[in-house]
């Protein structure tokens, strides 16, 4: 019989585990005050779907075009400093696009935001898996699910402002700087030092480090990378069907009130929280491998319900129903990615937070163009096919280890 000892983590750990989370919850809630405004930028723009998807683009377009010099940024200036840095950048491009007078206007403001939040995506990432090298247990699940926490309580903040009839403005600049001061003040307590620290980590687990690949194994080392980019994309593909599409398909298509067809969205996040909350659990009890294709199983069946049977309530709980099950792809992914052998330190993250961008990239445009040409409830087949996609890769994640 063995027994598995864990480090306890020291006050710094604990205190830099807080303020990673801050950092993710800034993110998570400072875009999503942005995505309920959407439906009036669009009114107060006169732009069509395909044109609509094509503007919203632009923020994975910024992100895919600055990504790779993520990497770059957070060696030479640290993970903490580019977070909070692309943090506070970001709220201006969000500012700048609520109040964008033109489509050109409102684009170039999210492209400036995409990139931005993509340096903060792999920072923040990056310096959460050092505190998580410094637990030796994973937690990388618990940050994402802080991040979702942000993302519906900005949901919930742009739907307050909205229905108390708060201009964008007004709404975007006290939301930009609530968050760049949250951000700030999470700095001071970040992990000091250098990114390329020593681990600590045990034997066996969910931080134990991979061996040295047997020459030969390059080609299935580049198979995994690329299953691990399509089941992260898999995951963004359906979190873009949440932000950008929720709110106008309930509005517009099931003709739901602005303030309800919000919670489309924040049913979403709601539902990804509470399976990146409970995602390290069943992970550590069941393995990567099954809780994906669980996951995958329930976004697949619930969001294809939904589009089959299109009621208001059937529809957030259908979105809901994506959300949980995509809740653990991404963090699922970033963590096989970064522990993959053959790679250099932090190459199998950044490439895989870079590429995962195109799911957000291709999605609204395509999503666009079939709704103009037969409807968005068609569009949004987008969800269930992601679903499909993980099933069928889920291979590639780590089994339950015993």
């Amino acid at each position: 019989m063995t027994v598995d000892v864990l480090r306890r983590a020291a006050p710094s750990d604990r205190r830099a585990r807080v303020a990673v989370a801050v950092l993710f919850f800034t993110n998570g809630a400072l875009f999503a005050n942005l995505l309920p405004r959407y439906p009036q930028i669009k009114a107060d723009l006169g732009i069509g779907n395909a044109a609509y998807g094509l503007a919203v683009a632009a923020f994975p377009a910024g992100a895919i075009a600055a990504g790779l010099a993520a990497g770059i940024l957070v060696r030479r200036f640290g993970s903490a400093r580019v977070a909070v840095g692309g943090t506070l950048l970001t709220g201006v491009g969000i500012l700048a696009a609520g109040l964008a007078e033109s489509v050109a206007v409102f684009a170039g403001a999210l492209f400036l935001a995409g990139a931005m939040d993509a340096f903060t995506d792999v920072a923040q990432n990056a310096h959460g898996l050092r505190v998580q090298r410094r637990y030796g247990r994973s937690i990388i699940n618990s940050f994402h699910a802080i991040w979702s926490i942000g993302a519906v309580i900005g949901g919930s903040m742009a739907a307050g402002a909205i229905a108390l009839g708060v201009p964008r403005g007004q709404h975007l600049l006290f939301s930009g700087v609530v968050f760049a001061v949250a951000a700030c003040v999470a700095l001071r307590f970040c992990l000091p030092g250098p990114e390329t620290e020593a681990a600590e980590e045990p034997d066996t687990g969910a931080g134990a480090p991979r061996p040295t690949p047997a020459p030969g194994t390059s080609a299935r080392i580049r198979y995994v990378l690329a299953a691990l980019v399509l089941i992260a994309t898999a995951g963004t593909l359906v979190e873009d069907a949440g932000s950008s599409w929720a709110t106008l398909y309930l509005s517009d298509s099931l003709h739901a009130s602005v303030a309800l067809a919000a919670s489309g969205y924040v049913a979403l996040v709601g539902a990804q929280f509470v399976g990146r909350l409970i995602g390290d659990r069943l992970v550590d009890r069941f393995g990567q491998r099954a809780v994906a294709r669980s996951g995958a199983l329930i976004a697949a069946v619930g969001m294809g319900l939904a589009l089959a049977v299109p009621t208001v309530p059937g529809t957030v709980l259908g979105f809901a129903a994506a959300g949980f099950g995509v809740a653990t792809l991404v963090p699922a992914a970033m963590h096989e990615a970064d522990e993959l052998p053959g790679l250099k330190p932090g190459s199998g993250l950044t490439i895989v937070s870079w590429l995962m961008r195109l799911g957000f990239l291709l999605s609204p445009p395509v999503v666009g163009l079939v709704a103009d040409a037969t409807s968005l409830r068609v569009g949004l087949l987008v969800v269930p096919f992601a679903g499909l996609l993980v099933l069928l890769l889920a291979g590639v994640l780590q089994p339950r280890r015993r």
